[in-house]
């Protein structure tokens, strides 16, 4: 039977220890602040705005009508005209431009008369996601343009207007406007949640093994259980504090829409919250030096919920052995389940999976730091 009193005087312990470090303190408050502001502002997966520079070698209406297409777009950035290809090159090399347009000098008369005639689209493929992406912008664009084209040169011939016998209707759901920032800011609640947790529990057991009281601890009345649950508290604590900070600026601040239930948000980002410090406090039980406990936290907790959880790379994109290794990350069903709430305004009985996971995973992580410190003292 757990002692509530026990435990009490353990969370009082704790949240001295917490107190009495006011850098600690803050640094816990300011670093989900300055990651939201960080990748909220400063991240973006959108393509957008691509420097370019145009060697309009025909200088033609039908050629500017090409250059406008690619102007008038939110995708490209005309940066300039230039009168060779090498202003082009020296420009891709410097990093000044990412893709340049070459429009041959006999483009409108080989247009014109029906022929086929080819564009130069140079590329930095150095970034090689934005690259493909950039290339696939420019043969739509290039391709609405030789449609308008080939309709108006058969009107010309006598054959009419000739409609394409499909007509695609495209309707984007969940994030109409295909801002990143929607999918980037819920997800970055599971990496705020990691660093609390892992990064800061991970030390509180250390500290006690480096400064010898831990042995005075375990020789009390003091329950495996009592204990981790006492020291949980304080952080718990500060861990909700920052969850709600995080939600609550993706929603305000950041515009993120919030179409599902908030309490299913709060409730599942407390489990994962409660296994994110349990499994901190088990790091520190085995590592019983804060430094090592502090990289083990790193290596375990956060850069996988970077990394492995699908908040920045897509998990259906990565090859067979790290997509398996995700099925054991924790964040990635929370930045699932705070996707599917935020954007999507699912429920329960789309999300129990992803929040049954969470309970067998804070249940786990309980369970084993509870056998970890109720092992004898080497």
């Amino acid at each position: 039977m757990i002692s509530l009193r026990r435990t009490r005087a353990v969370a009082k312990k704790e949240l001295l220890h917490i107190v009495r470090d006011p850098r600690s303190l803050y640094m816990a408050l300011a670093i989900p602040m300055l990651l939201l502001i960080l990748f909220g502002y400063a991240l973006s997966l959108d393509v957008d705005r691509i420097p370019m520079l145009i060697y309009d070698q025909d200088k033609t209406p039908q050629s500017r009508a090409l250059v406008a297409r690619f102007g008038g777009s939110r995708y490209f950035e005309i940066r300039g005209h230039v009168e060779s290809y090498r202003p082009i090159e020296l420009a891709l090399y410097r990093g000044d431009a990412m893709a340049g347009l070459v429009i041959p000098a006999d483009f409108s008369e080989r247009l014109l008369s029906g022929r086929q005639v080819p564009v130069q689209f140079l590329l930095d493929g150095g970034d090689s996601n934005t690259a493909g992406i950039a290339l696939g912008y420019a043969r739509a664009m290039v391709a609405a343009y030789s449609g308008n084209i080939r309709a108006e040169w058969q009107i010309r011939q006598g054959a009419g207007e000739i409609r394409p016998p499909v007509d695609a209707q495209l309707r984007v759901m969940f994030n109409s406007k295909l801002k990143s920032r929607n999918y980037i800011v819920p997800g970055l609640i599971a990496v705020i949640l990691m660093i609390i947790a892992a990064l800061l529990t991970s030390l509180t057991i250390a500290r006690e093994w480096e400064n010898g009281t831990m042995e005075e601890l375990l020789s009390t009345p003091l329950r495996p259980a009592e204990l981790v649950l006492g020291k949980l508290s304080a952080f718990f604590l500060l861990g909700l504090a920052d969850m709600i900070t995080a939600m609550l600026t993706g929603i305000w601040i950041f515009d993120v829409p919030m179409r599902g239930s908030g309490l299913l948000l709060f409730a599942g980002g407390c489990v994962f919250l409660f296994g994110g410090l349990c499994w901190g406090l088990f790091l520190s039980a085995v590592a019983r030096n804060q430094l090592l406990a502090f990289q083990m936290g790193l290596v375990s907790s956060f850069l996988p919920a970077f990394l492995l959880s699908g908040f920045v790379y897509a998990i259906d994109s990565m090859p067979l052995a790290p997509r398996l290794l995700t099925y054991i990350v924790p964040a990635r069903y929370f930045v699932s389940l705070s996707s599917g709430i935020f954007l999507k305004g699912v429920g329960l009985e789309i999300l129990a999976l992803e929040l049954g996971f969470l309970f067998v995973y804070a249940g786990a992580v309980f369970f084993l730091v509870t056998r970890k410190l109720g092992a004898k003292i080497a």
